[in-house]
């Protein structure tokens, strides 16, 4: 059995590829590089350079790689960005996620993963957030991913299809071992990959620290059928 990775070459992405490689999981990467590197991918991980819009190219990488279970990390995250192109995201976010699981689900995965945002919640007016409160995003990025988590929840209950959906709040940080870390040259992540490695994809060292205007409780929010 193998695991479809989607945005696997991108931060959060290839973290969850080297998690599942190092637990002995076959997985396989799709992931446009429009914001993913390819050393991120790990060496021996096969990386189909491409669009999971493309459903012909869904179908053939699952076929091809045995595929049972989708990971779908590939997105844009910049909230700022979202509210200056709000059919960009919806495209990029909404769109592409409706492609992907339809092509899924032609294809007979049992499994799908969703990488979705704690923006889904907004600013709600609580002192700890956690999954049940209620959701209420106020920007188009927040809304693009609330929109997808609808369409996989009604899919599944359609389909049968087992889902699970995660819901970051400030993500930060890298791979222990120095493998994976952020790595985008515009990065809106607290904590980017140590500058030797970012050296070596060409990419910039400067960073800087974004700010939030209220503290959040949990790291992460896991909501599943």
């Amino acid at each position: 059995m193998t695991v479809l990775i989607t945005g696997g070459a991108g931060y959060i992405g290839a973290h969850a590829v080297l998690a599942l490689v190092d637990a002995g999981e076959d997985v396989v990467v799709l992931d446009d590089l429009s914001t993913g590197v390819r050393p991120m991918v790990p060496e021996g991980v096969p990386l189909v350079v491409g669009d999971v819009a493309n459903s012909a190219l869904v179908t053939r990488v699952v076929g091809e790689h045995g595929v049972k279970d989708i990971m779908h990390f590939a997105a844009k995250i910049v909230v700022p960005e979202s509210v200056a192109d709000p059919l960009g995201y919806y495209d990029a976010n909404t769109m592409k996620t409706r492609a992907l699981l339809a092509a899924a689900l032609a294809a007979g995965i049992e499994r799908f993963v969703f990488s979705s945002t704690a923006a889904v919640y907004g600013e709600p007016d609580l002192a700890t957030i956690d999954e049940d409160a209620p959701p209420a995003p106020i920007n188009p990025y927040g809304r693009s991913k609330l929109m997808s988590e609808w369409m996989i929840r009604d899919a599944a209950a359609a389909h049968g299809l087992d889902y699970a959906i995660l819901r970051y709040f400030n993500v930060a940080g890298a791979d222990p071992k120095g493998r994976a870390g952020q790595s985008a040259t515009n990065a809106t992540h607290l904590i980017r990959w140590p500058r030797r490695r970012r050296s070596a994809c060409g990419r910039r060292s400067r960073s800087t620290a974004p700010t939030t205007r209220r503290p959040t409780a949990r790291a992460c929010a896991t909501t599943s059928r």
